[in-house]
This record gives structure tokens, sequence and C-alpha cells, in this order.
């Protein structure tokens, strides 16, 4: 029979994880087995500077705060080694792990969360793939950027024919 004082820890360690969870705007699950510690190292100080909370937690300890934070489905792919990854925003850990997956071969997207919407492991590879929010908004300032300057060049056109005929 379990110790009282670890089945507390266990217990306060789970409420931990499910608050995590519950405040989480993203997340991906990973297995992790098979990668060097050299690796390990460089991905961590990689999601850390996006601002992104990685841990490796028990998969039991994981099951009960995923069914306390109303994650149930996720459970089904808690076996293995598993990492958690939260993130501060919808594509930071999915961008991150994503990218980090296909350049080696024994680590692997489990799942992940957005929110309540919840994706598997091709979906999480899909949202790899979207570009960073400040991407996005200079992607769409270039684009502006180019109308805008022909219809100022038409302005200034007109103005000056309009001063040549004055």
């Amino acid at each position: 029979m379990p110790n009282q004082n670890i089945l507390n820890e266990k217990k306060q360690k789970v409420a931990e994880i499910t608050e995590m969870l519950k405040g989480a705007t993203a997340g991906v699950l990973v297995n992790y087995s098979g990668i060097s510690v050299e690796d390990d190292t460089k991905l961590r100080k990689e999601l850390r500077e996006a601002g992104v909370k990685y841990t490796v937690e028990k998969n039991t300890l994981l099951r009960f705060a995923m069914q306390g934070a109303g994650l149930d489905d996720l459970t089904d792919v808690l076996s293995g080694a598993t990492a958690i990854a939260i993130s501060p925003d919808e594509t930071s850990a999915a961008r991150i792990l994503g990218k980090y997956a296909e350049e080696h071969d024994h680590f692997e997207l489990k799942a992940g969360f957005i929110g309540t919407e919840l994706f598997d492991a091709a979906g999480v590879a899909a949202l790899s793939k979207i570009p960073s929010k400040e991407t996005l908004l200079a992607q769409l300032v270039g684009s502006l950027q180019g109308p805008i300057q022909k219809l100022a060049a038409t302005l200034q056109a007109v103005a000056d024919k309009n001063e040549e005929a004055a």
C-alpha cells in the first residue's frame, strides 16, 4: 500500500498539471525516446526561448490530469516515453516540435490540442507548418505595401498633371 505522503504528493502534482492544462492555449504530446541529451538540451532551449513549457511527466499522472481538464480523448496516446509542451500561443509548440520531429527519426509527435479542439499526430504536423504570427503579419504588410505604393504614385501623377495644367 502506498505511503500517504507519496499519495498526497501525487494528488498535488495531478492538480498542478490539471491547472496547467486548463490554463493552456495549446499543447503537444511527444514521444522523446531515442534522442540524445545534447539534442534534448537544444530542443528545450529553443522551446524555452519561445515561452513553451516542456516537461516529462508520468503517463498515469498525465492521464488523471487530462481527465480533470476535459481532454479525455488524448489519454489514448499515453504510452511509452511522453513529454508535454504547453504553448502560450496556438502554434509555437507544434511548430518547434514538428520541425524537430522531421529532423530526428526517434522523436515522434503523438497528439495535441488548441483549447478544447484535439489533434492527432497528423493534425499536429499540419499545425507545425503554419507560420508564426509575426511572419503572417509581415506577409500581410508586404502584400498591402505594393498596392498602396501604386496608389500613391498614381495620386502623385494626377497631382503633378494638375499642377502643369494650372
